[in-house]
């Protein structure tokens, strides 16, 4: 049995219609649910055909999967909000035999409300059981940058690169996070010779305070005032297929496109993209502390 295994981590996302109650109590943390706020959500997942199984899930499954098989070692999946937990693939990786555990989330921007959130998890959850290395940010990672700057380079569109909104209390409070989502966009550019972009956010929450933005729905507003009717959308605070993406950028803002007269479409997610796995090894192996089988 190996001595290293990979914790590999997502937000989650329900298994089934009749989950999806329990995952936002979950994501609400013993708050109060507003009824209207459940039912729109629970809309938004019937609305993608989500019912008996999630298809999303399944994404991050054959990501696990592709992972393992690229390095070697043993992956489990860790879900921040939802089954299998962090701490049940903690549990497995230990019972498997594994003295050290990486921890990797599959978000490649670091702020203390997300990655910070998945660390003290995983770190309750490892407890001093095990040698821990957690990595907390590669929006940098040179392969990631260039497997986007291959999504969009070329276009003639007007490329907006997006990510999901926090709380704007983030900026006074010194989180990096705002600016490793521009330090992301900007190699990007770089790398692929564009020209013509922008930043937005997207998938706001209603707390009742104020967000990072423009969100999307309001900058496709404004480049469409700027006489822009061509839009590619690069999103680079996500890496897969899942609700902001399906929702937010291909229900939402399409039909605020359709609306505008705006041409909208998106890059394709790196999901699953043999690239993208070999991306993730990649940073996985030089986290290790001892080589990993190649």
């Amino acid at each position: 049995m190996s001595e290293c295994a990979v914790v590999l981590m997502a937000y989650g996302s329900p298994d089934t219609l009749g989950d999806v109650p329990a995952y936002y109590a979950d994501i609400r943390g013993g708050r109060p649910i507003a009824p209207e706020l459940l039912e729109d959500l629970v809309d938004r997942y019937r609305r993608l055909g989500i019912e008996g199984s999630n298809p999303l899930n399944e994404i991050t499954e054959r990501t696990r999967a592709a992972l393992e098989r690229e390095l070697e070692l043993p992956v489990l999946t860790g879900m921040r909000h939802w089954r299998p937990r962090i701490s049940e693939a903690v549990d497995r990786a230990l019972a498997g035999g594994a003295t050290t555990l990486v921890g990797l989330v599959l978000a490649p921007h670091y702020s203390r409300m997300s990655i910070g959130a998945y660390r003290r998890q995983l770190e309750e959850a490892v407890a001093r059981r095990a040698e821990l290395t957690f990595v907390e940010r590669w929006g940098a990672e040179p392969g990631f940058v260039e497997l986007l700057a291959e999504r969009v380079r070329g276009t003639d569109a007007h490329v907006v690169f997006t990510a999901h909104s926090l709380p704007a209390r983030i900026l006074d409070e010194g989180d990096p996070h705002q600016d490793e989502l521009l330090r992301t966009a900007s190699l990007v550019v770089e790398a692929a010779g564009l020209d013509d972009w922008s930043f937005s956010y997207q998938s706001e929450s209603p707390t009742g305070e104020p967000w990072l933005g423009p969100d999307i729905l309001q900058h496709l507003e404004t480049l469409n005032a700027r006489g822009i009717d061509r839009v590619l959308v690069c999103p680079v605070g996500f890496v897969a297929d899942h609700l902001e993406i399906r929702w937010d950028l291909d229900t939402e803002a399409m039909e605020k496109a359709r609306e505008l007269g705006v041409q909208l479409e998106r890059i394709e997610m790196p999901n699953d993209d043999p690239e993208f796995v070999r991306v993730l090894a990649g940073i996985v192996r030089r986290a290790l502390p001892v080589p990993s089988p190649t």
